[in-house]
């Protein structure tokens, strides 16, 4: 017997996915998407971006953090479970695989500064702006 199931999800899944590679990147858009879209909340705060996901059953050291210059990178994968030799999958709907996120932000970021921590299930990371990013006092000397 097979399972049959209506997945609105994945038609929209699939169409913004569409949109994203082709006209956002077309036109200048802060990120890419490397095979399966990580979802992501970027939060501007003072001189730093922190950056969240929910990466549910990795561990800190499935997932990898790049930053350089502007950019930041999070790849992982989400490796699939396999059912024994007598079970089959009636429904298999989480995403797993490779997934890699590549923000552009429009300062140089302190790469050496950055933090990243997982608790919960939910990757939290903080990138504070380079200091010569920042806004910085001149002093006016009288002559």
């Amino acid at each position: 017997m097979t399972l049959s199931l209506y997945r609105p999800r994945h038609l929209a899944d699939a169409m913004q996915r569409l949109f994203d590679e082709s006209f956002m990147r077309s036109h200048g858009s802060p990120y890419v998407i490397e095979d399966d879209p990580l979802l992501l909340d970027v939060l501007a705060k003072d001189d730093e971006y922190i950056i969240t996901a929910a990466i549910p059953g990795l561990k800190p050291e499935d997932v990898n953090i790049e930053v350089q210059n502007n950019t930041v990178t999070i790849r992982g994968e989400v490796v699939a479970p396999e059912a024994d030799g007598q079970a089959q999958w009636m429904l298999q709907e989480r995403s797993y695989g490779r997934f890699a996120r590549t923000l552009n932000f429009p300062v140089e970021l302190d790469s050496v500064k950055a933090e990243a921590a997982v608790e919960n299930g939910v990757l939290s990371l903080r990138v504070p702006m380079a200091e010569t990013a920042k806004p910085r006092m001149v002093k006016i000397q009288a002559k």
